[in-house]
């Protein structure tokens, strides 16, 4: 009698069901239409990476100004820790909410509160939409107000977004170091 090991079997049925699961996920709907307008994702905090937060100090006085909750989509930090570069078609959504400081028993605290809004970056090498005023330097960029997930305030990322990212020119305009999430 030929005896089968049925421990073999198991671990083949089970790496055949992950794979045919991966398979079949969803890939993550694009958030640029085929003219290159940009929108914030409507499901990134339930399937997208969370990278980091940032923290940004008030103006006067004691605590935070904002808190930007950062989130990668699905497989970009992966690739960033294998290339050190998101790779192209890799979405970045930032947060950006109000504050709330108190004095509390460990300190001057402040906590996130009411969404002002999103920065949404989608990495393109290619320069897929040239000549559009939202897309250059490797991205598309747009900011998008709290009540409008699908229609950007911005009309230019050299003067919209490239002021405040011009710091991290030389890590492919996105300050990377903040991230926990992609240190190798």
């Amino acid at each position: 009698m030929k005896r089968t090991p049925i421990l073999g079997l198991g671990v083949v049925a089970v790496a055949l069901g992950s794979t045919l699961a991966v398979a079949a996920s969803p890939k993550p709907a694009s958030v640029a239409d085929p003219k290159g307008a940009l929108r914030v994702p409507a499901d990134y905090q339930r399937t997208y990476e969370y990278l980091g937060s940032w923290a940004v100090a008030a103006d006067k006085g004691l605590g935070s100004k904002e808190m930007h909750v950062v989130y990668a989509s699905p497989g970009a930090t992966a690739a960033f820790k294998r290339t050190g570069h998101f790779p192209d078609g890799a979405v970045l959504v930032k947060e950006v909410r109000g504050t709330s400081t108190q004095s509390m028993t460990t300190g001057t605290v402040s906590n996130a509160t009411a969404l002002k809004g999103w920065f949404v970056s989608v990495r393109d090498s290619k320069n897929s939409h040239p000549g559009d005023p939202l897309w250059g330097d490797g991205w598309g960029w747009s900011w998008f107000d709290a009540d409008k997930p699908t229609q950007t305030t911005s009309t230019d990322y050299r003067k919209d977004c490239l002021g405040c990212h011009q710091p991290a020119e030389s890590t492919d305009w996105m300050y990377s170091s903040g991230y926990p999430a992609l240190q190798r």
